[in-house]
């Protein structure tokens, strides 16, 4: 929940400029209110646009919600699911991700769907059973042709905004999990406090497809340097 309209633009007419799309697929993720003016600014772009979040149903007495027609009708082709925060903060489950995965398959909205542990799962060892759980679940009725299109996004929770990182054998090891349980077709991401610092490293991970950035996005200084370093 950061950027004015005015910001937003600011930022991509400055990223744009910096010549690094062409290089490697991105994908740029705005709050509801900034994608009209994200849509406008990315017309005719390699980059394209997400959503953070959206609504099961297409229409109806939701009062506050926002539907897959209208982010289509934007110009919306991802949208990002089950992160984090909306399941921490929201209270978000399994259940409820689905619904909307089936209306982002009904809609043809690929979802960049985020999976991980907390920090007592973590030191239970039940990631990989937190995990396949969670992607089992999510997944649950969706065919297997929309499934392949989906982006998994593994972000350990205990590694958001804490100090701590995985390390690139842990990001590995579960990306390579996540590939078993879902299909070699998948692109996993990571999104763990990625930095600049530790970009070209987890990249070089055989099962790291690229990254989903969170704090570090906000400054087109840090942002293109992840960028560079990943490329």
């Amino acid at each position: 929940m950061y950027k004015t309209q005015t910001e937003a633009r600011d930022f991509v007419q400055t990223l744009k400029q910096q010549n690094v799309a062409k290089s490697c697929n991105l994908i740029v993720a705005g709050s509801y209110v900034l994608l009209p003016i994200l849509a406008q600014e990315l017309k005719n772009t390699p980059f394209q646009l997400s959503a953070q979040n959206m609504f099961y149903e297409e229409q109806g007495a939701f009062t506050g919600e926002v539907s897959p027609l209208q982010l289509k009708e934007l110009g919306v082709t991802y949208v990002i699911l089950g992160h984090s925060e909306r399941r921490a903060l929201f209270g978000e489950n399994d259940t409820l991700i689905n619904k909307k995965i089936m209306a982002g398959q009904k809609n043809n909205i690929i979802p960049i769907l985020c999976v991980g542990e907390n920090l007592d799962q973590q030191k239970n060892d039940k990631t990989e059973e937190v995990i396949s759980m969670q992607l089992k679940n999510a997944l649950l009725n969706i065919t297997a042709e929309f499934k392949k299109k989906i982006i998994i996004a593994y972000e350990p929770v205990w590694a958001i905004g804490t100090g701590k990182n995985a390390t690139p054998k842990q990001v590995q090891q579960i990306h390579s999990l996540i590939k078993r349980l879902t299909s070699e077709d998948n692109l996993v991401i990571y999104g763990g406090s990625v930095k600049s610092t530790n970009a070209r490293e987890l990249i070089s991970q055989p099962a790291v497809a690229g990254f989903l950035v969170g704090g570090e996005s906000l400054k087109i200084e840090s942002f293109v340097k992840i960028i560079s370093n990943t490329i």
